[in-house]
């Protein structure tokens, strides 16, 4: 069958857009794009039920709600629930509430997680018409300096199939093809380990009435909603810590000190891994006609929650030049790189700064704990540290891109239609 498979002729197609990877990076991009009239064709090497059990970050932040809104697509894809701006910091069981509301006016966060967005970005993809392709194996980009690269990939059946295309968006995260298509040296990756590992655990058990962030001498630990009767938990430990070390009543017990809730209800484990938190910026995002989006690009230590919004802002920002540049305007496709870049390393620092604080004001050495834990009062005592923290958690910047667009220019908004 297989011998049969590979003497198939090629079938070659045209598109616009080439999209490498259905997260939720390229779905936003696939769906903006739709909205705009531009057609794209969408390849996943995964099956759809993969894809749609991922699990990962679960809030939207109030930017990338807003940008949603603005093409007419939040109550299309977002779901859940909004999120009413309390974060609560627990130091030695001592609980500090820090609202991240700028008290600007509009949408605001919401609790999605990205299984939920990525369902619903599927099916308002597929309802407008949109061209999906699950299962596509052995993709590879060629051409990319060209005025017409092409995606070369064999489709469910075995088929070889071949695309050509005006871009493509390598939306295939931080272990895809897209990224590794790029010659060496045309990239400078930035990377940075944080000497940090997270236990994180799934279970079937009550959520927290807001987010939760926990210091304590014994260590770092979180409690995050993923539904109305789940939870996300996060432990710090070793990086090379062995997630079998950590059997049902150590995680429970561990977490009943570490937050400070010796009443905290259990439930059924249902997935448990351990990570070493990293930061990796590759600069530029592009390579010819190859644009790089959300992971594929850039990885952020989770703490923060900026992962995916990064994705997100990256994904309009494309859409928004693609669109541009099809009109005859392509001065958002010369200046996308430096844009999204501007942002990923302001949301870098960001989650850096609140990384080392947390960690620091656990257990690291007395100096370093001291100045964390002065970090957080300050956090907690003052409101113009209050509306900084703010500001970065929600993702508006309204400073920064008003400096933007007095560097790159301007790109057009939605027009709605």
């Amino acid at each position: 069958m297989a011998e049969k498979a590979s003497q198939l002729q090629e079938s070659t197609e045209s598109t616009t857009v080439v999209v490498i990877g259905a997260g939720p990076a390229g779905l936003t991009v696939a769906t903006l794009l739709r909205r705009s009239g531009i057609d794209c064709v969408v390849l996943e090497r995964r099956s759809r039920d993969h894809v749609a059990q991922r699990q990962r970050a679960g809030i939207v932040e109030t930017r990338a709600v807003r940008m949603f809104d603005s093409w007419g697509l939040s109550d299309r894809v977002l779901g859940g629930v909004p999120y009413d701006g309390i974060l609560e910091f627990r130091v030695d069981g001592r609980s500090h509430p820090v609202s991240d509301s700028d008290g600007s006016e509009g949408p605001v966060a919401r609790l999605c997680p990205q299984q939920v967005l990525v369902q619903k970005l599927t099916a308002t993809y597929l309802e407008d018409g949109g061209d999906l392709r699950f299962e596509a194996a052995d993709v590879s980009l060629h051409h990319l300096t060209d005025d017409r690269p092409t995606v070369r990939y064999r489709s469910a059946d075995g088929t070889p199939r071949a695309i050509t295309c005006d871009f493509v968006a390598g939306c295939d995260g931080d272990h895809g093809v897209s990224r590794t298509a790029v010659p060496d040296g045309e990239l400078t990756a930035y990377a940075l380990d944080h000497g940090i590992g997270w236990l994180t655990v799934l279970a079937d058990a009550p959520p927290p009435a807001h987010p939760l962030l926990a210091v304590s001498r014994e260590g770092f630990a979180a409690h995050f909603p993923r539904g109305p009767h789940s939870s996300r938990y996060y432990l710090q430990c070793p990086p090379d810590d062995d997630p079998g070390a950590w059997p049902e009543d150590r995680v429970w017990d561990t977490l009943r000190t570490r937050l400070g809730d010796p009443a905290l209800v259990s439930g059924p484990i249902t997935d448990r891994e351990v990570f070493r938190l990293r930061s990796l910026v590759h600069d530029p995002m592009q390579y010819g006609r190859l644009f790089l989006v959300g992971d594929a690009a850039h990885i952020v230590s989770p703490m923060g929650g900026k992962g995916m919004n990064l994705a997100l802002y990256d994904a309009d920002l494309f859409a928004r030049a693609v669109r541009d540049a099809v009109r005859g305007d392509d001065s958002g496709l010369r200046t996308y790189s430096a844009r999204c870049l501007r942002r990923v390393w302001n949301d870098q620092e960001f989650s850096h700064w609140l990384t080392r604080t947390l960690h620091d004001a656990g257990d690291a050495e007395p100096f370093a704990r001291n100045l964390a834990r002065a970090r957080l009062d300050r956090l907690f005592t003052s409101p113009a540290a209050a509306r900084a923290f703010a500001e970065l958690m929600t993702g508006l910047d309204p400073a920064g891109e008003a400096v933007e667009q007095k560097v790159f220019g301007n790109l057009s908004r939605p027009s709605g239609d």
